[in-house]
């Protein structure tokens, strides 16, 4: 199973809120929603989230058995 738990601890470091990823950076609500949910997501939202984060897969997304 995929979590994003990393994802709110990164962005908590970061001092990006969701409310910046949908203004700011334009995420889309549903994409956020996804997030909050553990919903799967497409290689291209993680991409760009890494350069918005200026980070790493390993630090937005988190598997577990």
């Amino acid at each position: 199973m995929i979590t994003y738990d990393t994802l709110w601890e990164t962005m908590d470091k970061k001092g990006i809120t969701t409310y910046a990823l949908i203004n700011k950076f334009g995420i889309s609500s549903r994409i956020v929603n996804n997030l909050k949910h553990n919903k799967g997501i497409t290689m291209y939202t993680l991409d760009k989230l890494c350069h918005i984060l200026d980070c790493t897969p390993n630090d937005i997304i988190h598997f577990t058995k």
